[in-house]
């Protein structure tokens, strides 16, 4: 019997379920547009961010499925964006140290490096944790 990997955690999606009404549980588990969408309309007016308390469970299991675990953990890079993306630790985090210390000197890039990373850092872990199982 193969267990799936546990890439996304339930605790942490709940710890930032409280600022859901941004988005950024969404974007942690993965779903940019919407997360986007929450951002824009606080949660689509509150009302998705609390249905949202009851869908973390299965947004766990489909980020589970989705994205490949590895040496990069998931949740130290959204701890790092989330809450030192400015100064590109979450870059540095993954090995990418070039464009990390831009980041640090450039405020993350002018905030568009930062809006991309929430758009694309499940990606990007997941590619890294690809390259460093395979080489």
């Amino acid at each position: 019997m193969t267990t799936k990997p546990d890439t996304h955690s339930k605790v942490f999606g709940y710890l930032l379920w409280i600022f859901g009404f941004l988005g950024s549980h969404r974007f942690y588990y993965g779903k940019p547009v919407t997360g986007t969408i929450w951002f824009f309309t606080l949660g689509l007016f509150f009302i998705g961010w609390i249905i949202d308390l009851f869908l973390i469970p299965s947004m766990d299991r489909e980020a589970d499925l989705r994205f490949r675990e590895g040496e990069v953990s998931y949740n130290i890079g959204w701890l790092l964006l989330t809450f030192l993306g400015v100064f590109g630790i979450h870059r540095m985090y993954m090995g990418k140290w070039i464009t990390g210390i831009i980041y640090l000197f450039t405020g993350g890039f002018f905030l568009l490096g930062i809006l991309y990373d929430f758009w694309t850092l499940n990606d990007q872990i997941s590619i890294r944790n690809e390259e460093r199982r395979f080489g």
